[in-house]
């Protein structure tokens, strides 16, 4: 026996009978019964969605230390890839725990898009095709050909109000985007925007190319992702900032000191925190610096610096 027996014994065939038996049961409606078949198949799964969520979750909080390890060993693959699986080990993650749930579940989500593909047969040579995965139930036979129309669809055609692209391309991207980490490179910011916008867009263009009831499968799965990520992480990228982000000015401002702090010259120049000279000053400059800094967007250790020139002479700054 081939993969492609085993494949259509052990998973095609009992899928397609089992979109039939819920089309059955559902009043000869195709499309509540691709909602429901999909339904089912996402909550008999979810253990294992669960688990790459929340894999998923850990790798994101983990990527700053990640990133850290990038930059110290950049020139030291060896040593980077060593201290890479020792930051995974010391936190208890697997980075095969956000891809093996996954793998496991394409065979059951391939299996019922060939289920919708097949029982949407739109020749009689398709639909002969399909008595080869049949079970000897009489429901089953009884309820050939599947009546596909459902609400304005044809579900064995495109949609061609274009609606349904639509409804795959918006809810994959709100699907991506809760769950894209936030990151300060900007190389990767960039690949992140790019990913975002990709998926949805092709499957948005797949769509209008393929049969309807393949488009409400992925619409149906893509709402119950979103309701499963919310559960697990809350609407991540889609919850908004309430930071201020620093204007153009702070950012120059930033810019400058970091570069005088990094760049060598013949008078060595130092930043420094400046220190207080009593309890009672630091409290109250630094309630003052948190409202300051809640203001600018820029920490205080910015703004009170002082430098000492090769000399050791230093400059304090005025109070106002």
């Amino acid at each position: 026996m081939d993969i492609g027996a085993i494949w259509d014994l052990i998973i095609l065939q009992p899928m397609i009978n089992g979109l039939i038996a819920v089309y059955s049961a559902l009043f000869s409606n195709f499309g509540l019964a691709i909602i429901v078949l999909t339904i089912i198949v996402r909550l008999v799964t979810i253990p294992l969605t669960l688990k790459q969520l929340r894999a998923t979750k850990a790798m994101q909080a983990l990527q700053p230390k990640l990133t850290e390890l990038q930059k110290k060993h950049a020139k030291d693959k060896a040593k980077l890839a060593q201290e890479q699986m020792r930051l995974y080990k010391e936190s208890g993650i697997s980075p095969a725990g956000c891809l093996l749930p996954m793998l496991i579940q394409m065979p059951i989500w391939i299996a019922l898009y060939q289920s919708i593909i097949r029982l949407l047969a739109v020749t009689p040579e398709d639909f002969l095709g399909i008595s080869r995965y049949l079970y000897s139930w009489p429901m089953v036979y009884s309820v050939l050909p599947l009546y596909s129309s459902f609400l304005w669809l044809n579900l064995a055609t495109p949609d061609r109000l274009l609606i349904l692209p639509i409804l795959v391309g918006g809810t994959m991207w709100l699907q991506q985007k809760m769950v894209t980490p936030t990151s300060a490179d900007p190389r990767q910011q960039a690949q992140s925007r790019m990913m975002l916008w990709m998926m949805p867009l092709m499957f948005a263009f797949l769509t209008m190319q393929f049969p309807s009831g393949l488009a409400l499968y992925w619409v149906a799965s893509n709402i119950i992702t979103i309701a499963i990520q919310y559960y697990i992480t809350g609407w991540g990228g889609l919850a908004p900032s309430t930071a201020r982000k620093p204007g153009d000015r702070d950012k120059k401002y930033i810019k400058r000191i970091s570069q005088v702090e990094q760049a060598p010259s013949e008078a060595p120049v130092e930043a420094d925190i400046v220190e207080m000279s009593s309890a009672e000053e630091a409290e109250d400059e630094g309630s003052g610096d948190k409202r300051q800094e809640r203001r600018d967007g820029y920490p205080a250790s910015l703004r009170a610096i002082r430098r000492r020139s090769g000399r050791g002479r230093s400059h304090h700054p005025k109070r106002r």
